[in-house]
């Protein structure tokens, strides 16, 4: 007998993509004007999570990763990030304008032998201009720099965006997964698409 928890179960698909870091790869596009890049360092771990939570808030994937939902959560996200064994300081920045922080991405180790982009994001009024395929780029370069030949990710597919830029620069899926969201964050948006509270 299926429970009414179960019925109401919404779910959200995923792909995993990979690249493999031994053919040709794009240079990493120059910055526009008054956007700069900062590399990692421990003291920049409050920055990141504050870029994260304004990147993910209001997002399908802040339903689907409670730690995405606020800034305590991507706080912890942060310190587990950077704690991991795995941890790429080299493919983890931030990209600024003059003194605010609009982009963020990290790197870590998947598997031994892989390099995983983690939490790539950029703040609503700064997308467009080509900062979250140049975070990418900048953190795939670092992972090949360190001797790496393959890179992993994982994307909603709603995010067409994303998917878009990923599939231009060369990731290819190799898994399909599905995550659930608790049907009580959901609601209805003026098109009558599911979205959340």
């Amino acid at each position: 007998m299926i429970s009414p928890l179960q019925t109401e179960l919404t779910y959200v698909k995923r792909h995993r993509m990979f690249l493999d870091l031994t053919a040709p790869l794009p240079a990493v596009p120059p910055l526009a004007e008054r956007y700069r890049w900062v590399g990692w360092q421990p003291s920049l771990m409050e920055a990141h999570a504050q870029v994260k939570v304004q990147c993910f808030q209001g997002e399908i994937d802040s339903l689907v990763f409670e730690n995405l939902r606020d800034y305590a959560g991507c706080m912890r996200l942060m310190n587990e990030i950077s704690h991991r064994s795995g941890f790429r300081p080299e493919a983890t920045w931030l990209i600024a304008l003059d003194d605010e922080y609009v982009g963020t991405v990290q790197g870590v180790l998947h598997l031994g032998e892989a390099g995983a982009i983690q939490n790539l994001g950029i703040v609503p009024e700064h997308r467009g201009r080509g900062l979250g395929k140049a975070l990418l780029l900048r953190a795939l370069h670092a992972f090949r720099e360190r001797g790496l030949a393959r890179a992993t990710l994982e994307v909603t597919a709603q995010n067409k965006a994303a998917v878009h830029i990923y599939r231009q620069i060369g990731f290819r899926y190799y898994k399909t997964i599905y995550k659930t969201i608790d049907p009580a964050l959901l609601a209805k948006n003026q098109d009558g698409e599911d979205w959340y509270l």
